[in-house]
């Protein structure tokens, strides 16, 4: 048995109008092909659905127990072509993003707030790995958006570097606070926060203060950004961080200063090589880039 959606659309109006001209009209079809679709369908169910009477349509009992049912299924079938709809453009769904913590405490949340106040049915889904995880997330398809630091270690992806002139941050009653920017010289005794220790921001400043022959101490390591700026604020202590992070406005104390030679550190925004993209998607991405974008040196596609 092949029922189709048009065979059920003509079954109901001819239920509801009565005869094959009002169906026609409610169906925006000629006469002819509401008569046919009906002789199918009636084929097709093997049993009569209507009596004939002088141009009227009088349903058969069969018909009476049928039209019910078909009634249901044709309200599901509507709810799943607005749902289709909605996800066409963009009203409903869902967005996956993983980020190795650069922005995931300071800057996504805030980030997902403002596009969920704009898209209120898209439920967003944040994670904190490491880039290479990251990364093969992204290229199998469990993750929409990535955002890891440079080099992306993973190969069909489709990468937007985002280059960065990161800042010196430091309490507001730190001593380098009144300088207008930071040297490496100024950092001289200083403790200070590190990411790593093998991060690029730390090999950078590593270089810096091994050619100045500058001697400074470095006191913890903080893994993310976010959490050497949690450390900064509690303590004495300096550290060179992501603009993001480096010039949020916290209300914790901490300030930031340009440091001279700039540092720069860069972060990739990733997703699938290949992969369509749905309006959700699209969207998530041009909030990310431009909250990344006032604060970067460049944009690059790569």
């Amino acid at each position: 048995m092949r029922l189709t959606i048009r065979h059920l659309q003509v079954f109901n109006a001819l239920i509801e109008a009565g005869s094959v001209s009002r169906a026609a009209e409610r169906l925006n079809l000629s006469q002819p092909a509401v008569s046919i679709a009906l002789s199918k369908l009636e084929t097709t169910l093997g049993f009569r659905l209507f009596h004939r009477d002088r141009g009227f349509f009088v349903p058969t009992s069969e018909a009476l127990h049928l039209h019910p049912e078909v009634e249901q299924g044709l309200r599901a079938m509507g709810r799943i072509e607005q749902r289709a709809a909605d996800i066409l453009s963009g009203a409903v769904g869902g967005i996956s993003i993983a980020t190795n913590g650069v922005l995931a405490i300071n800057v996504l949340p805030g980030i997902v707030a403002a596009f969920q106040q704009k898209n209120p049915n898209i439920h967003a889904d944040i994670r904190v790995h490491s880039s290479r995880q990251i990364a093969s997330w992204v290229s199998g398809r469990q993750i929409d958006i990535g955002m890891i630091d440079t080099p992306v270690p993973v190969a069909g992806l489709e990468a937007e570097i985002f280059e960065m002139e990161c800042v010196c941050i430091m309490r507001a009653d730190h001593p380098l606070a009144a300088r207008s920017q930071i040297t490496p010289q100024d950092l001289h005794g200083c403790s200070i926060i590190g990411i790593t220790g093998e991060h690029e921001v730390d090999r950078s400043l590593d270089a810096l203060l091994s050619e100045t022959n500058t001697p400074a101490q470095l006191s913890a390591k903080s893994y993310f950004f976010a959490i050497a700026r949690n450390l900064v604020a509690e303590r004495h202590s300096i550290a060179i961080v992501d603009p993001l992070n480096g010039k949020a406005n916290l209300s914790d104390g901490v300030i930031w200063r340009p440091f001279v030679p700039a540092i720069h550190c860069q972060i990739a925004m990733i997703t699938a090589k290949g992969h369509a993209s749905g309006k959700a998607m699209i969207d998530m991405r041009d909030y990310i880039r431009d909250t990344i974008a006032p604060v970067t040196v460049g944009a690059v596609p790569t």
